[in-house]
């Protein structure tokens, strides 16, 4: 299924409450179906089969990658499909596209795990924080001045 077709899919929480047994049978029947809630973030309710289908399909996607980066010709590849894939690395230099590669593909391996499931998602957004602010050359200069030994504080990251 989709993700476009899944948010498409979706009950309220008040649904699930009055009718568990039909919101149930919808979510089985659909593979998983999005659970909005007016006081909390959404849910995906799916079972378990289902979850343990993609948590299988992300350990093999990340660990064909890992097998791949192994071989000059596969690393070469992974190199050259990442900025198609992210234009925003188009930024990185070369070592920071290697870098990311690892860091990406490590997280991915990661993401498999129960507990782990916002590595990806880290990975990607401090590595295009990183190709924004080198892509513009007024945030990569104050980026790269050094600090007077004052605490600056927490970063702040690109939107």
């Amino acid at each position: 299924m989709s993700v476009a077709h899944a948010e498409a899919e979706s009950v309220t929480f008040t649904d699930l409450s009055r009718n568990p047994r039909a919101v149930a049978a919808r979510a089985a029947a659909l593979g998983c179906l999005r659970v909005t809630h007016r006081d909390a973030p959404d849910m995906v309710l799916t079972t378990a089969v289902n979850a343990e289908r993609t948590a299988e399909n992300l350990t093999t996607a990340s660990r064909l990658f890992l097998a791949l980066m192994k071989h000059d010709d596969g690393a070469r590849s992974m190199l050259l499909a990442l900025p198609e894939v992210f234009p925003w690395a188009r930024h990185l230099s070369d070592e920071e596209m290697r870098a990311f590669t690892v860091e990406l593909l490590d997280a991915l391996s990661d993401a498999a795990e129960p507990g782990v499931r916002e590595a990806v998602h880290d990975t990607l957004v401090s590595w295009r924080a990183t190709a924004r602010i080198k892509a513009d050359p007024v945030q990569l200069e104050e980026a790269l001045r050094p600090l007077d030994g004052d605490d600056p504080g927490p970063a702040q990251l690109p939107e």
